[in-house]
């Protein structure tokens, strides 16, 4: 009688352990991208994304002439050098009225301008003290975050003015095997005002998705799937099953050796 029921509890237990291997198998539909991309199809993509200079961005600005001198006032630096070395130039912070404080020109508004935007501003402004400028502006703090189920979580660095979702993903080693590759969410902020979407990576159309293209302090999350939620909710009942038949079989077996 208590061989019988110490092999129940084996049985029970096993399937248990059965159970959770099988619900942690993520079908082929959950994990592969672009599933009804055709072979040598050309997809034309309508984006036509355009970082813009939020509050708080942190960005550099150099302004220089055919006559180096005439620039010197317009440009900040550190101070001299020394050694004669090259002094190290000051970047400019966009504070919450959406301006920076420009040398000579004062308060000008960057905030809601794309970089081209910001140069052709910058350039009639200038052109009552300079000839010809040559302005070029750089975002300095373009980072974006990437978190949930990826191999690498963390904020990350970007060098260019432009990123797109599977780079970033690419930054952080690509999703887990656990990841919900058909509802990725990216949280925007422009100027204090979330924004959030979802992209199903499983389709072409994500490449014409609002936040294929990412911008400055973006946050891609990606959660669980089906199959790594189950799996969770298995994994503690589990837990508790195992330790049960664990106490039940040490019982049999502490009683049958007193018979």
């Amino acid at each position: 009688m208590y061989k019988k029921s110490i092999a129940i509890n084996f049985r029970f237990v096993l399937v248990f352990v059965l159970i959770g291997v099988l619900s942690s198998c993520a079908s082929k539909k959950d994990v592969v991208y672009f599933q009804n991309a055709k072979s040598f199809e050309t997809l034309v993509s309508d984006n036509s994304s355009i970082n813009r200079f939020k509050v708080d961005d942190v960005i550099s600005i150099n302004v220089s002439t055919l006559d180096p001198q005439s620039s010197v006032p317009f440009n900040l630096f550190k101070g001299v050098q020394e050694g004669g070395s090259r002094p190290e130039q000051l970047d400019y912070i966009i504070d919450k009225n959406g301006e920076i404080d420009f040398p000579v020109l004062g308060a000008v508004k960057l905030a809601g301008l794309s970089p081209n935007e910001a140069k052709m501003l910058l350039a009639t402004k200038l052109k009552d003290y300079l000839k010809d400028p040559i302005i070029n502006i750089r975002l300095i703090n373009f980072t974006v975050t990437v978190l949930g189920e990826v191999n690498r979580p963390g904020t990350y660095s970007v060098n260019g003015e432009q990123i797109t979702i599977l780079e970033a993903l690419g930054l952080a080693s690509d999703l887990t095997i656990k990841g919900m590759r058909t509802n990725v969410m990216v949280i925007r902020d422009f100027n204090g005002t979330k924004v959030y979407e979802r992209i199903d990576l499983t389709k072409k159309e994500s490449l014409n998705s609002p936040v294929y293209y990412l911008t400055q302090n973006d946050v891609v999350y990606v959660e669980p799937n089906n199959s790594a939620k189950a799996s969770y909710s298995l994994d503690s009942r589990a837990s508790i099953a195992i330790s049960i038949a664990s106490i039940l079989i040490t019982s049999s077996i502490v009683l049958l050796t007193r018979l």
